[in-house]
């Protein structure tokens, strides 16, 4: 029997009186990009907290790749190969943007990876490079714009060498030329054309966002939440015509969500 790639068994979080998560579970493949959506308030953000450990589950479990990391250290987490970006991005301002993404390559995943990673600002730049920002890397973080700040999260993120990238509204409050660049790149990321001296394929991908027309473009399949239970798990086709999900979030104009190419 195969062993899931990440699999959320039966995950709740309770805070005080009000449960943000509702015994949760699903699976995730180590080829998938899958998105996680659903109304404000719907828990979708604690839910990457509780992979994380940056928030302790109340009860359940999380393996990954068959090893249970239900709130193990911070630390172990991402040496274990999952990274996050998070929707308000808090960089490093005063150092320069290389040195930001720097920062992550001191990890221990990181180092371990092979020799030419050990020169980590070889890697920061290749970083920089694949999400369209090299040319600012000796600039201060402090004067980047807010599209610029979510490509220097992205790189922070995959300057770790993820096996599982989390992606908090990467598009958040990005125009919509920004957002169609990142989303290719996360596209191209996925298919492992980032930094091609390590590896053929790229990380798995769960990605909370609520900009749904350039999100259904690049997914594979789609959780919906609601009130921090799961109310439907399909391919992107599925979910735009389920009935439940366009009464409880999506609305009129679903149809026009889907379009492969």
């Amino acid at each position: 029997m195969k062993i899931p790639f990440l699999e959320v068994e039966d995950i709740s979080k309770h805070f005080g009186g009000l449960t943000a998560i509702s015994q949760v579970s699903f699976q995730i493949g180590r080829e998938e990009m899958v998105g996680l959506i659903g109304p404000n308030g719907a828990g979708k953000s604690t839910l990457l907290r509780l992979i994380t450990s940056i928030l302790k589950p109340s009860s359940g479990n999380i393996y990954f790749k068959g090893k249970n990391i239900t709130g193990r250290p911070i630390p172990e987490i991402i040496n274990q190969g999952i990274a996050t970006t998070f929707q308000v991005v808090k960089p490093f301002r005063n150092l320069p943007v290389i040195a930001n993404v720097m920062v992550s390559c001191l990890s221990p995943r990181s180092k371990r990876k092979g020799e030419w990673v050990k020169k980590t600002e070889i890697r920061a730049r290749d970083a920089l490079e694949f999400c369209g920002i090299g040319d600012l890397a000796l600039e201060p973080a402090s004067i980047l714009s807010h599209g610029d700040l979510k490509r220097l999260e992205l790189a922070r993120a995959i300057a770790t060498e993820p096996e599982l990238l989390l992606l908090d509204e990467p598009f958040g409050g990005l125009n919509p030329a920004e957002t169609s660049l990142i989303a290719r790149s996360l596209k191209r990321l996925r298919k492992g054309g980032r930094f091609g001296r390590l590896h053929s394929e790229g990380p798995a991908m769960l990605i909370v966002e609520h900009k749904l027309a350039d999100l259904m473009q690049i997914l594979d399949r789609v959780i919906v939440i609601n009130f921090g239970k799961i109310i439907a798990i399909g391919t992107p086709e599925e979910i735009i015509s389920n009935q439940e999900v366009i009464e409880a979030y999506i609305g009129k104009g679903a149809n026009k969500l889907v379009s492969r190419s």
